[in-house]
């Protein structure tokens, strides 16, 4: 079972978004010497809480900190973006890092409808519908020379001309995404930790009507949180930043993550204040290495996934890495020099 890492650059309460994208280069290259496969940075916009609304700046920095791990957009929104200057930007990253590089693509907002409008590319006119499919398709079009000759585009080079492309896959956490993802052929990655009512029909729906393109085959990857301390109940503890953090967003509120001090104190133990999962599997297992990787172990055999991609929301950025190295360990991935 391959391993990854996705990464929101969460900014602890008491310090600065620098020590965020501090401590991001510091687990990527953990990440790569636990023998993780691929670390991927989200984007995020005008939210204190998280620290990256440009994840392609750090997978240039990430990329050039770390050796062997693949990196990559956890996501690209694209509905913000041109998509010739996406194909551009990583094709930079493919010609620095040729066969690392991977382009997630997402169509999520990332923020609040205001700074969707802040982003948006042409704010004269009202707003299209949703024109995602298209723009996903011009991406894919840009970076295969995929335009027909007769399309105006088909005489843009999109520069550098390297050999090759990154890898795009696409994100998402409805069965719409499965569906894109099926038709245009590109591997899957679902969000479970956002959203886990849909996960087994999206994973089965891909699946079952996934078309090939250029002989690609099904890749399927399942997000989701993690928590993992050396013990049970400190890893409740440590999830408890967390649970508020979770809360908080639902309120609007998108302060950096608490400390589980003011987290319990605010929330009480988890004991006292069950929190109720809806869907067939949590979105965030909690634990000591044992009940941790039983149970990673057990949805990935049930949802037949190739490859689990864990993000770790905690206060403490040592109980982060550590949290990593503790799952690593577990799955026995082979470490590099």
């Amino acid at each position: 079972m391959k391993l990854s890492v996705i990464d929101q650059s969460p900014v602890p309460a008491g310090f600065t978004p620098a020590d965020a994208l501090r401590n991001t280069i510091e687990l990527a290259r953990l990440a790569d010497r636990l023998g993780y496969h691929r670390y991927w940075i989200a984007e995020h916009h005008a939210i204190p809480a998280l620290a990256s609304p440009a994840p392609e700046i750090l997978i240039d920095r990430v990329a050039a900190e770390t050796s062997t791990i693949r990196v990559g957009s956890g996501a690209v929104l694209l509905p913000h973006y041109s998509p010739l200057k996406v194909a551009e930007t990583f094709r930079v990253l493919h010609a620095l890092y040729p066969d690392r590089i991977d382009l997630g693509i997402g169509r999520a907002p990332g923020g609040t409808p205001l700074d969707s409008y802040a982003l948006r590319r042409d704010r004269d006119r009202q707003p299209p519908g949703d024109d995602f499919p298209k723009l996903l398709v011009e991406l894919l079009a840009f970076l295969h020379d995929g335009f027909p000759p007769d399309h105006p585009f088909h005489r843009i080079v999109v520069s550098p001309l390297m050999p090759g492309a990154p890898d795009v896959w696409l994100l998402g956490s409805s069965l719409w995404s499965a569906s894109a993802a099926a038709q245009l052929g590109l591997p899957y990655a679902f969000a479970h930790f956002i959203d886990q009512l849909p996960t087994r029909p999206a994973l089965e729906h891909y699946r079952s009507h996934f078309i090939p393109s250029n002989g690609s085959q099904p890749h399927t990857i399942l997000a989701l949180g993690v928590i993992c301390a050396e013990t049970d109940e400190e890893a409740e503890r440590l999830a408890s930043s967390a649970r508020l953090f979770r809360r908080r967003v639902r309120q609007g509120d998108v302060r950096p993550i608490p400390t589980p001090e003011e987290a319990l104190a605010e929330l009480g133990p988890r004991t006292a204040d069950p929190v109720h999962e809806t869907g067939e599997f949590p979105r965030y297992v909690i634990g000591g290495p044992e009940r941790a990787s039983t149970q990673l172990i057990d949805m990935a055999s049930q949802l037949a996934v190739d490859e689990l991609m864990i993000v770790t929301i905690v206060h403490d950025h040592r109980a982060r890495m550590r949290s990593y190295e503790l799952i690593a360990d577990t799955f026995d991935l082979a470490r590099r020099p």
